[in-house]
């Protein structure tokens, strides 16, 4: 096996005869290959607890799952609604991993004790405490609200001219963090708590991608090189923050790409990672580690225009980012089907081209992997949960209880 192959705990066969009951379109989980892919996530974050990022599942249902094993501890959420319905159903230690504007959010955070003890914010600027402060009940009373701030993790060449890295905070320098946590020290209303740092340009980026050697190897030496600049600036940042905090509860780093690099560093105390439960194809492409597909979904043969071709219903369903191919769903099983570059993946039709649509009949499932992880549950109201070949269970999505936070 390639460094890069992914196993595969299902097939089509199984998946077949669990869902014959059920018309397609329609949405999975295999729970062996979730399960196997937590434990897998457990052992590289070597013993530090690993914080599930919420939005890589979307389905409460499942984080309660994960959640229930040894080695999770907490979610990492993505938008402020959300954070504050999860605290609603019974989870705690919730990260809220992006700035806010959500004034209302806000203003039932800061008027309920028991919801804040639940929740922390993310921070980079003081404007962002000035907007909490502004929601806060008549008075400018109300609860504490735990803060995180965020380090930038990109890595920046060329005297700053070049990154590599996403743009998120502004807070690069250990100096800039610990003028920003003095900020939040000296402000009534507010509790420090922790520092986040999310290294997507190591955590999501493939280092080994199939039939590209030369770029593959120029991606390897890129992480090595931004790995090895971010644990000694994050070390050093929190070293300055804990000199303004000592009590700092956490420092969260990394990513399911990079949970064994982050994990090694002895300034991180936690572990993020989510995409490595249903690992989507985004993921195929790491010599680290081989997940196993866990969430797919199928898509029903509707039409055959001729030999080597079949048409399913829909399909279309880009992930985020950069448009391009690697954005796109993949047909999955039946091994050998491809898209009609001409027609790509549509809105409600999607023709198939290869051998293997000839051994597929009109009402034939086409099973389908996602670009990204939770992207795929804003298309589903529901997930049935598979183990072998029966379907133990149907769970609705975050969409499937009636919420679309994004």
């Amino acid at each position: 096996m390639s460094p890069h192959t992914v196993d595969t705990y299902g097939d089509k066969a199984a998946y077949d005869r669990a869902t014959a009951h059920l018309d397609a379109p329609l949405a999975v989980v295999d729970l062996r290959a979730f399960d196997a892919n937590a434990a897998d996530l457990v052992r590289r974050s070597k013993g530090k607890p690993v914080r599930v990022a919420s939005k890589s599942v979307r389905c409460r249902a499942l984080l309660e799952r994960v959640l229930a094993r040894d080695g999770f501890a907490g979610i990492m959420s993505f938008t402020l609604a959300e954070s504050l319905w999860l605290a609603r159903s019974g989870f705690t230690d919730i990260l809220l991993a992006y700035p806010s504007a959500d004034r209302a959010g806000f203003a039932e955070l800061t008027a309920d004790p028991e919801l804040a003890a639940a929740v922390t914010v993310m921070a980079d600027d003081p404007a962002q405490l000035d907007l909490i402060d502004a929601a806060r009940p008549a008075g400018g009373a109300g609860a504490e609200v735990r803060v995180c701030l965020e380090l930038d993790t990109s890595y920046r060449l060329v005297g700053g001219r070049v990154r590599i890295g996403a743009r998120r905070s502004p807070l690069r320098t250990p100096a800039q963090l610990a003028a920003l946590a003095r900020s939040v020290v000296g402000r009534p209303g507010f509790r420090l708590v922790g520092l986040m740092a999310y290294e997507g340009h190591v955590a999501g980026v493939g280092d080994e991608v199939a039939g590209k050697p030369v770029f593959s190897r120029a991606i390897r030496v890129m992480q090595a090189a931004a790995r090895k600049e971010l644990a000694q600036r994050r070390w050093e940042a929190v070293r300055a923050v804990r000199a303004v905090a000592p009590r700092l509860e956490f420092v969260n780093g990394g990513g399911t790409g990079s949970v064994q690099h982050t994990a090694a560093e002895a300034a991180v105390t936690e572990i993020a990672a989510g995409s490595g439960l249903y690992v989507p194809r985004l993921f195929d492409n790491f010599r680290s580690f081989s997940g196993r597909p866990a969430a797919l979904f199928a898509q029903p043969v509707v039409r055959r225009p001729g030999p080597g071709v079949v048409t399913v219903l829909g399909g279309g369903y880009p992930a985020s980012g950069v448009a391009g191919a690697d954005r796109l769903p993949v047909p999955y099983l039946p091994a050998g089907l491809r898209y009609d570059p001409q027609e790509g993946p549509g809105e409600v039709q999607t023709p198939l081209l290869g051998p293997a649509a000839d051994g597929l009949r009109t009402g034939d499932k086409v099973w389908f992997r996602h670009a990204k992880a939770g992207e795929l549950c804003e298309r589903f109201t529901e997930l049935q949960l598979i183990d072998g070949d029966r379907v133990v269970g149907t769970v609705p999505t975050y969409r499937g209880e009636g919420h679309a936070f994004l």
